[in-house]
């Protein structure tokens, strides 16, 4: 039995509440984790975890063990990034997280870069647009757009975006161009949905009620329907930037001050940020600049 690979097993396990999920964090087989942790209750002569037919819990000994267990191995990782800083060459697991449209095109494009640049680094890179609880999901990093709720997580600054205001030229050939926020409000306008309803608008510092034929989740549909002359869309500098640049969408309202979003990279508190993380955030924040470089010849 090697006991840092058991006792990395149980850990994942007690915090996840699930050998599945931490046989994903871990890159095994669940069978191959469940295999580790009986090691280890072998090798301590004390059951850690009681198994039921619907979750998991921790017996006494269990509990005691975890807190000891997550100690040491947060002194290997302190360690290890004590270490790493001093080398160039980064290695290991990194697990990132982003959003759909935003990874696409600005966050996967930078990842290969980095990983071309240190080919001892394994990636997983899972893009999505819910909050992801990086603790529980066993995510190094997260990138995330907008404002964030407060938590235990570390966030650093990385570059901002605007939300721009734009519609096709056959739109506003057919609609007229809306010159005020009061005529934008009687307009056919395409909504962006996150969680709840997406009729508010903020512009110009002022809350709009919109309303028009589509909302939806993703940001590529809104622009894409815009594109088509369906309405007005009121979408991220990332997204609409080509379509600007290409006349396929044209820019209004400009006189009104857009909305800026920043862009974080979110990580887990440690007494020392693992190196390939540190590194990461770099890179990014060097790639994308501030202002961004989706936004420099607007």
């Amino acid at each position: 039995m090697h006991l840092l690979d058991s006792i990395t097993a149980f850990v994942r396990v007690a915090e996840r509440g699930s050998y599945t999920r931490a046989a994903e964090a871990l890159g095994l087989s669940r069978t191959r984790v469940s295999r580790q942790v009986m090691a280890l209750e072998a090798h301590l002569g004390v059951r850690l975890l009681q198994r039921t037919t619907r979750r998991l819990h921790l017996t006494e000994a269990g509990e005691r063990y975890l807190i000891r267990a997550q100690e040491i191995l947060q002194a290997l990782e302190e360690a290890e990034a004590e270490v790493g800083t001093a080398v160039a060459e980064m290695r290991g697991r990194l697990r990132v997280n982003g959003p759909m449209s935003f990874g696409t095109r600005h966050l996967a494009p930078e990842i290969a870069r980095f990983m071309a640049a240190h080919p001892a680094l394994e990636v997983r890179l899972d893009l999505n647009d819910r909050r992801v609880d990086l603790l529980e999901e066993g995510y190094d990093l997260a990138i995330r757009i907008g404002s964030l709720p407060d938590s235990s997580l570390v966030a650093r600054r990385l570059t901002r975006c605007r939300l721009l205001l734009c519609a096709s030229p056959d739109y506003l050939a057919r609609h007229g161009e809306p010159r005020t926020l009061a005529e934008l409000g009687a307009h056919r306008c395409l909504r962006y949905r996150t969680g709840g309803s997406g009729d508010d608008w903020q512009l110009g510092g002022q809350r709009l009620r919109v309303q028009g034929p589509l909302e939806s989740n993703n940001g590529d549909v809104i622009v894409q329907a815009a594109e088509a002359g369906l309405g007005i869309a009121h979408q991220p500098s990332f997204l609409v930037t080509e379509s600007l640049r290409a006349g396929r969408l044209v820019p209004i309202l400009t006189d009104a001050a857009p909305v800026t979003l920043p862009v974080h990279g979110l990580y887990p508190a440690r007494r020392h940020l693992p190196a390939k993380v540190a590194g990461l955030l770099d890179f990014l924040a060097t790639a994308w600049g501030d202002p961004p470089r989706w936004e420099r010849d607007l």
